[in-house]
């Protein structure tokens, strides 16, 4: 995919355990043509996870501050951690006519639509509630009880697919990186949310 000069916003959200960091992620290293938005998080990083990689690390003090100077996107509360994007980052890199990446929750992707009208939003869907389940507990990372509200969370999240412009079904993860790169590159018919296909598979995942 060569670079576009376009200097497009697209917006990723995802139920947790969904494997939309695996998949943003691919795509981003196949493409470095695209700028990835580094959130800001109140939460503590994860054993494998760096400051300014992964997300921006910030305390709740320094949180409140940059959103009450303006700094923030959007923001957003999930389970006791804030998350953000940063205004400036994204900003500077449209500035430069960079297509960027950015990976929030469906509340975050609410708020940059209503910010930013012209990005193009994108829903990463599990391909059953059951193997959404499976991930979560392979991952060994949470409790039994915050895999509950995990999956409680998520049905909720994955309510609101609709209000996006594409969903990509992450059942194998080679077939939904092909998915994305067509929605990067314009021609993401298939997985537009008017296409009635996907409509149907959506909801035989979420019934």
């Amino acid at each position: 995919m060569s670079s576009n000069t376009s200097g497009r916003l697209f917006v990723f959200a995802a139920p947790s355990g969904a494997g939309k960091t695996t998949l943003v992620h691919a795509v981003v290293t196949k493409h470095p043509e695209l700028r990835f938005s580094i959130s800001y998080t109140t939460r503590e990083p994860r054993i494998n996870e760096a400051n300014a990689v992964d997300y921006l690390f910030v305390s709740k003090d320094d949180f409140m501050r940059l959103r009450d100077e303006g700094e923030m996107l959007e923001n957003a509360q999930v389970f006791e951690n804030h998350y953000a994007t940063s205004r400036s980052q994204v900003e500077k890199h449209l500035a430069d006519n960079r297509n960027v990446v950015l990976e929030i929750d469906w509340q975050g992707a609410r708020q940059v639509r209503e910010s930013m009208p012209d990005c193009v939003t994108i829903f990463i869907m599990p391909p059953s509630l059951p193997e959404l389940e499976r991930r979560l507990r392979d991952r060994r990372t949470d409790k039994p009880e915050v895999i509950e509200r995990r999956l409680r969370d998520a049905r909720s999240d994955m309510a609101h697919w609709d209000e996006f412009d594409h969903v990509i079904i992450n059942d194998d993860l080679d077939v939904a990186i092909v998915a994305l790169e067509a929605v990067l590159k314009g021609e993401g018919d298939a997985s537009s949310t008017g296409n009635p296909d996907l409509r149907e598979a959506v909801s035989q995942i979420i019934d």
